[in-house]
This record gives C-alpha cells, structure tokens and sequence, in this order.
C-alpha cells in the first residue's frame, strides 16, 4: 500500500525490475487495475522490456475507503502525483486506458500549471475517455444503443435457454458479465475470456459529476501539456474517434486508429495494439 497518499492505495509492480518503468493508469472510475491482466503485461516485454507499475485507484479495488467524501477527478490528479513522488519516478512514461487516459490529461494539464506536481515525460492514451461532456452522450448513445441491438439480444436470449446457470454457475455468471460489455466492442463474438471487474458507482458517479460540463479543447487544457503523446484508438469504439482526433490534433499527439477494433484493443487486436506502441516508447 502506498504512503504517501491521503489514503493507502493497493499497488503491484510486474515484469523486469529497474529503471526502465511504466505508469499504468487503468479505467472507470471506481475500478480496479487487475481486470486489464494478462493482456496489458505484454507492455514488460516491450522495447528490451520494462518494469510496470500499476494502483488499484482510490475508491476501487483494493483501494476502498469508507470515508464517504466525494472522490473527484482532482482527488485522482493528487493521488497521482503523489505516486509519482513515493516511487521515485522522474518525468515518467505514463500509460492510461480508457478513464485512465483521462486522468492522465487531467494530470499533465494540471502538472503544466502546478510546480507541485511532477510532470510526465510522455504519455500513452490507450482509447481514452471522451475529453468533453458532448463526446461522451454520444458514447452513452452509442453505448446503450449496442446493448439493445437485435444480435445482443439474441446472445441474452441464448444464454438463458442454455441452462448454464444450473450446471456451471461461475460459467454463467462469467458470461453475464461478458455480455454487460460486449457493447465495447467491434464483434460482440470477440466479448469473451474477459477478467471481469467491479465499478464502485459512487466513486464513477461523483467523479463524472466533478467534472461538470467538462471540455479540455475549448478550455484550453490540452494545449498546455508538452509531453510527447501516442493516442490509440480502435475505429468501431463507442468513444466517438473524434474525441480523440481532437485532442490529438490541439497536442500534436501521434494517433494510431486500429481497423475492427472497439474500445478493448488488448483482446480485440492486441497485435497491432502493441506494434502501435513500441516504437513509440524506443523513441521516447
């Protein structure tokens, strides 16, 4: 658990100790750094190979707190920073998915204007979340559009007639969880083998409601951050593409946009996913 922080937050480090590290930011809020394992671990290999460092975020995981304050986006910046610091890591590689990718623009942007923050040396966006209230309905749209499509509906009504909850009840409940997601993806055949995770839902709603009426273009936030930056993107993700054609537009980030991938590019193409990638960290 760490020390440094407000609360003690759970942490693990995998691969090849030393000082080649990355920062892994996972998604939500609310949720816990496990569910992107083992996919994600494939980053360790990459470029000669590299130490991961990964934290169960505050409220989620094993990073629950009874302490009923709202947790905010700024709760997660400081905690962040204060990570930064406990381990020693000097402008670090910071990985974010989904939220996470989120939480590390809200960081770089706020560590561009707070000397108290240690900044990123770069920064990897893995889909990021929508960087504005607008771009996000439209991923809520899309979202629940998906989980109510006819081919959706067929595999619910599948796997009711299947009777796997009587016969092989761990099975079944993996399975309602594949299809809870499976609107996250470009073939809903791919929505399987999943790790699955829990949302902590106040911590996901208070977060989002911190953020209020949220647009880091027009308010100027991205434009502040100087770290070089590669945004990944998979075309069919109900993120729209076009939140993240923007930010990397404003950043003059590198954008890689996978073909027949969704918002989990770590199952969905994980190929081109870490080719995307590695060249990247060789270069920064």
């Amino acid at each position: 658990m760490t020390r440094s922080t407000e609360v003690p937050l759970y942490w693990a480090k995998y691969g090849p100790p030393g000082l080649r590290r990355l920062l892994v930011l996972h998604g939500g809020p609310g949720a816990h750094h496990d569910y992107l394992l083992p996919q994600l671990l494939t980053l360790g290999t990459l470029d000669g190979g590299r130490e991961l460092l990964f934290y169960d975020q505050r409220g989620g995981g094993r990073s629950r707190t009874d302490d009923r304050q709202p947790i905010t986006w700024r709760t997660h910046v400081n905690d962040l920073g204060a990570v930064i610091r406990e381990f020693g890591l000097d402008r670090p590689v910071v990985v974010g998915y989904s939220w996470g990718g989120l939480l590390a623009l809200l960081y770089a942007s706020e560590a561009a204007r707070d000397a108290s923050l240690p900044k990123p040396g770069s920064l990897v966006l893995i889909d990021p979340a929508a960087i504005s209230r607008h771009y996000r309905a439209e991923f809520e749209n899309e979202f629940s559009r998906r989980q109510a499509s006819p081919g959706v509906e067929r595999l619910r009504a599948q796997l009711a007639e299947s009777r796997l909850r009587e016969t092989d009840l761990p099975a079944y409940r993996s399975r309602v969880f594949e299809l809870s997601v499976v609107g996250y993806f470009a073939d809903p055949r791919s929505a399987h083998d999943l790790t699955p995770f829990r949302v902590t839902a106040r911590v996901q709603q208070s977060v989002w409601e911190s953020l209020g009426d949220f647009d880091l273009a027009a308010d100027g936030r991205l434009a502040t951050i100087d770290a070089p930056t590669l945004i990944v993107h998979g075309r069919q993700d109900p993120i729209p593409l076009a939140s993240s054609e923007r930010a990397a537009e404003i950043m003059r980030a590198e954008l890689a946009v996978l073909e027949n991938c969704g918002h989990v590019p770590y199952v969905e193409q994980p190929r081109a996913l870490f080719a995307a990638i590695e060249p990247f960290l060789r270069t920064h």
